[in-house]
């Protein structure tokens, strides 16, 4: 079949095509997704060049900057893989046939580079090829995968001014002190804030699940009536897939070589070189030796040399931070076990040691399955040794910790497969390393660490591509022991979390300098809601405190219908201020004194933060024209790089990039004809501009009107930035969100930052990634692009067994995250974790790991609600426990049971999905506006699973009766551990006090009878009805109630990156909705309760 011809259209799809926002990357969900997605090509603009043009069109031509390309998408089928037999129909009917690549594709062969990343400046194609990309109309069926002994070298190229300098000739890093030097430093400063203490581990927390399948039932409404509707009407049969023309397109995907800069001229494209290859980077594997047997267990033959386990705790042992991250400084010696069969705990048929896992359990008759304490993540069934060794699962966490070989095996389970990060997560302790010698795999580039095998000193196996590599002499001594010959006890091979100063070969252009420029509009609505006086007054108060050098660089835009600039020129008494009224064609009228040096101008800065709040006090002007004063701020970014921060209180309204209100009040309460999607591809393409320069675009949405925040968001999603939302904002009128932009904006100006940062997820052979979540852009196949990382930021991906794990007991995950810190070092952080492959069904369910089961469920809601309807990803997460719940009750009871029977692995499955339905993101029924549920939608794709578990299912304590018995003691500080409770009204009494903790906000329901101690000597008043009705603090007074009580809500904020605004409430409350709506397991209006959730669940797997 003829290659198509690219597609004409610009941007159409990456992080999901034009009409599915929130599909991120090359949606190839089996789970959940519309059949209309559409793909990218590594052909995106780079590092552009360092001249400001005076006058710039306002955007590009059409073609000049082509993201469309081919996309994997499979059918939503019942998580039913290609040649599986589907039980309900597709959403779309499967249409076009996958591309027949033709010819044959171009070779290029890495050098065998040990101590260094690759870097080639070879393309892959001949000159003038250009690469062929997939069209949007085709589809296929399976994953990328990659033959092994293909030595496709996949080195995409990005345009730049910086990366035609050879390595060699960049300059600005940080020089290493020294071939090796190992330091144990904080990985930046905890979370800095008056509400964060420094070393707090954050509570595991449950997250939202998201529908996988079609809308094959009915929606959820009242217990059904009469008989059950016919659910799977049809069985549909795929056909076998096509893979090596999907190999095709990919290996000339991911090996587009050059791209032409905006001057004409071709240069190398970087960040994939510098990294290494990504899924199928397997440049010419060496023969393994004639007398190696080359099998697939790891660690067999040199049992004296072990990856040593030394001096670090499992995840969560007592005495030890879960933040805690230390490697060894002695050299106890070990016997290494064999990574094989004996690193499972429990025999693999037998599992005689977790039979707990597997205990079935009758959800309609055991009601209190909910534990008394936070959720932990389950522990994989490795060997003690092993185990001891692993990833933490609050950075890294799989949805099953028992890989299924097959990919049949998992599409009988019918659960998602996926990782969840939080890889920049802020750590008390990060071992870092600093050292002339990087080393990695010569094959797939993955990085030496603990789950590697040495075969002798001077040899290891890769954990993930199994080729066997060299150890660099200079990787012999081990400076922390001071001894050679012992690279096995390395730090590198001691610590599943760790970080690298990188070396030149990792730069493309000398370590950009911390750029921060603060756009403000300042139109009437804006100024009358008091907000720029809240910004600009934490701003002065922490301006010391942003993170930088001596480099550090800020600047100022303000708006209304014209755009202000404001010079900051060394030698001027005060700031001045400049105008642009062309907002048509926005120009930069002075650029080389608009970002200043923050250091060398601080009194400038100080007093135009002081002035700012009163310059516009009397304006009348109502006009917002955010399109052009974006324009104008990438204009003035682009030559370094940085973080924009635009704040904006209304709908644009002038000038590109301008909308029209869309929402209808009537209308918020249906599933149906709401609008999720953006209306102006504007915001999406601009933001993929800024990611190409290295600039993201942080959103705060301050508004008590609709803002049309599914457009506006697109800014913040493809640029890796992040978007807060205070609805309804007024310093007066809603004093409570003046606390909350000020706590919360003190500790995003203050946190540590990532600049022009790229993140690769490598994954062992036979296992491929195919769906990102989250905020960034697909910069090649498997390569995200980050402008910004910061250690808030949660991203989720979707896996597929490609090839059976056969012969494997381990495989292994590493996400790999290159950096630029803002002192200027370039740092490389990674992450490896170790799972064992199983070969039944039920020790498949034995490891599922349900908040992240949720937590992957929900990512794929939102893409679904948005490609297709919200009605679809309520019917898809319900389908999903049926599924899921079905298959264990056919496959592996063996007993039929009444009731509806669940592994106790998966006892909350239900609850967590029922939670979900209820949860703003998905809910229908209520009145929630349509930003407040966009913006839900937001938190579900970038919030780190802890956090998003707590939004979907609240905590529930009483706290009327709080004790020291089961206290935790932190810092001299008494934390009272009260049990959680069920979320249902029966569990609250008229004579206690209850908090509940629904992540970003927290309710103190006092109950009418509550005892006359708790009201006096806690909230400070005589009597119930003395209780304000708009409290909001709980007063500091010197009793032990009062202590106990304040230490225990302060630690549970302290644990969190935003600040949840705490509402007292009485039963007369307005606010007691908003607390009754978080009663998950109660029946409301327009929701099932848990119970009659639980029976039309029954029904659907009994039939």
């Amino acid at each position: 079949m003829a290659q198509p011809a690219r597609p004409p259209t610009g941007y159409p799809s990456q992080n999901g095509a034009g009409q599915q926002p929130y599909s991120n990357g090359p949606v190839q969900n089996q789970l959940m997704h519309s059949s209309d997605g559409q793909g990218y090509s590594p052909s995106v603009p780079g590092l552009y060049s360092h001249q400001t043009p005076a006058k710039v069109p306002p955007h590009q031509t059409s073609g000049q900057y082509n993201y469309s390309g081919s996309q994997n998408v499979s059918q939503l089928n019942n998580y039913q893989g290609p040649g599986q037999t589907l039980n309900r129909p597709p959403v779309a009917p499967f249409s076009g046939s996958p591309v027949q690549q033709t010819g044959p594709v171009p070779q290029v062969l890495l050098p065998a580079l040990q101590n260094s990343a690759a870097i080639s400046s070879a393309g892959s194609f001949p000159p003038g090829a250009s690469p062929p990309v997939l069209s949007n109309w085709q589809y296929s069926q399976t994953p990328v995968s990659q033959p092994v002994g293909s030595q496709t070298s996949h080195l995409a190229h990005v345009t730049g001014t910086g990366s035609a300098q050879p390595p060699s000739s960049l300059s600005g890093n940080t020089k290493p002190p020294g071939n090796y030097q190992y330091a144990a430093s904080p990985g930046g400063p905890p979370l800095q804030n008056s509400y964060m203490k420094p070393g707090s581990a954050p509570p595991p927390v449950t997250q939202p699940l998201t529908p996988l399948h079609p809308p094959a039932r009915p929606p959820l409404g009242p217990p059904p009536v009469g008989g059950p509707p016919l659910i799977r009407p049809s069985t549909l049969t795929a056909g076998p897939p096509n893979t090596q023309s999907l190999l095709n397109s990919a290996a000339n995907r991911e090996g587009d070589a050059t791209s032409a800069a905006s001057d004409g001229s071709v240069v190398q494209n970087s960040y994939d070189a510098i990294e290494g290859g990504g899924l199928m980077a397997t440049p010419h594997p060496s023969p393994a030796p004639p007398n190696l047997k080359m099998n697939r267990s790891v660690g067999y033959s040199y049992p004296t040399l072990p990856p040593g386990y030394q001096n670090t705790s499992p995840p969560g042992a007592p005495g030890m931070q879960a933040s805690a991250l230390q490697y060894p400084d002695g050299s106890k010696h070990f016997h290494q076990p064999a990574l094989g069969t004996n690193h499972l705990t429990a025999s693999m048929g037998g599992l005689s040691l977790q039979q707990e896992g597997l205990r079935p359990v009758n959800l309609l008759q055991e009601r209190n399955i909910l534990p008394m304490t936070l959720l932990k993540a389950p522990v994989p069934n490795l060997h003690e040794d092993i185990q001891k060794l692993n990833c933490n699962p609050e950075l890294f966490r799989c949805t099953l910790t028992n890989i299924p070989q097959t990919q049949a095996l998992l599409n009988k389970a019918k659960l998602p497969l996926g990782l969840l990060l939080h890889p920049f997560k802020d750590l008390s302790q990060l071992p870092v390393v600093t050292s002339s010698t990087i080393v990695r795999c010569r094959s797939c580039r993955t990085y030496i660490n603990p789950f590697v095998s040495f075969l002798d000193q001077r040899r290891w196996k890769c954990n993930l591509c199994y080729r066997v590599n060299d150890v660099p002499e200079e990787f012999m001594y081990n400076p922390v022991t001071r001894v050679y010959g012992e690279p096995h006890k390395r730090p590198e091979v001691q610590n599943a979390t760790i970080e690298f100063m990188a070396p030149s070969e990792y730069m493309l252009r000398p370590p950009q300098p911390p750029v921060y420029l603060f756009v403000f509009d300042v139109s009437h609505n804006a100024i009358e809601t008091g907000y720029l006086n809240t910004v600009c007054q934490t701003l002065l108060d922490n301006l010391d405190l942003l993170p930088g050098n001596t480099r550090t660089k800020i600047g100022f835009i303000t708006f209304d219908s014209t755009i202000h600039f404001y010079s900051l020129q060394e030698g001027l008494s005060q700031p001045q201020m400049l105008i642009v009224s062309d907002i048509e064609d926005v120009f930069i009228p002075m650029p080389e004194n608009l970002l200043v040096n923050l250091n060398e101008n601080k009194e400038l800065i100080q007093d135009l933060l002081r002035t700012l709040p009163q310059m516009f006090t009397k304006s009348l002007e109502t006009q917002s024209a955010l399109g052009p004063a974006l324009q104008a701020a990438f204009k003035l970014m682009s030559p370094t790089g940085g973080r924009i921060s635009v704040f904006q209180t209304q709908l644009p309204s002038v000038g590109m990039g301008a909308l029209k209100s869309r929402e209808e009040p009537n209308q918020r309460a249906t599933a149906k004809d709401i609008h999720l999607t953006p209306s102006t591809d504007f915001y999406k393409k601009l933001a993929l501009d800024c990611s190409g320069q290295q600039v993201a675009v942080d959103l705060f949405l301050l508004s008590g009107q609709y803002s049309d925040l599914a457009s506006l968001g697109c800014i913040s999603r493809y640029s890796a930035g992040s978007v807060y939302y205070y609805q309804s904002y007024h310093h007066k009128h809603n004093p409570v969100q003046v606390e909350k932009l000020q706590k919360e904006l003190k500790r995003y100006l203050t946190r540590k930052i990532g600049f022009e940062a790229v993140m690769r997820i490598r994954c062992t052979k036979g296992l491929s990634i195919h769906t990102f979540h989250g905020n960034f852009f697909v910069r090649s196949t498997d390569l995200l692009s980050l402008p910004n990382v910061n250690p808030d930021a949660g991203y989720a991906v979707q896996m597929s067994v490609e090839e059976s794990l056969t012969d494997m007991q381990v495989v292994s995950f590493q996400s790999a995250l290159l950096y630029t810190s803002s002192k200027g070092e370039r740092r490389i952080r990674v992450h490896t974790m170790c799972l064992p492959v199983v070969t039944t069904l039920s020790e498949v369910y034995l490891g599922a790991d349900v908040q992240a089961i949720t937590g992957l469920l929900a990512n794929m809601a939102v893409d679904r609600s948005v490609s297709a309807t919200l009605s679809d990803a309520r019917d898809a997460l319900v389908n999903a426990v049926i599924d899921s719940l079905s298959a264990y009750r056919s496959s592996v009871l063996s007993i039929q049971q009444p009731g509806l029977m669940a592994p106790f692995s998966l006892r909350l499955f239900p609850l967590y999905v029922l939670a979900l339905l209820k949860q703003k993101a998905f809910q229908t029924g209520t009145n929630a506006r349509l930003d407040e549920r966009i913006f839900t939608m937001c938190q579900v794709k970038n919030q780190p699973l802890v956090y998003l578990m707590l939004m979907t299912h609240p905590s529930l304590y009483r706290v009327d009766n709080l004790t020291d018995e089961g206290a935790l003691n932190i810092n001299d500080r008494t934390i009272p551990q009260p049990p959680i409770l069920q979320l249902s009204v029966e569990k609250l009494s008229r004579d206690g006090a209850y908090l509940m903790d629904a992540g970003s906000v927290m309710f103190l329901w006092i109950g009418k009878n509550c005892g006359q101690s708790f009201i006096s000597q806690v909230l400070g008043v005589p009597n119930y009805g003395s209780i304000p009705q708009n409290m909001t603090h709980l007063p500091e007074l010197e009793t032990a109630e009062s202590i106990r009580t304040i230490a225990f809500i302060s630690w549970l904020r302290e644990q969190r990156p935003f600040f949840p605004i705490l509402y007292i409430i009485k039963d007369d409350s307005p606010l007691k909705s908003s607390f009754l709506q978080n009663m998950i397991e109660d029946r409301t209006e327009s929701a099932l309760s848990y119970y009659e959730f639980l029976l039309h669940i029954q029904q659907q797997v009994n039939k």
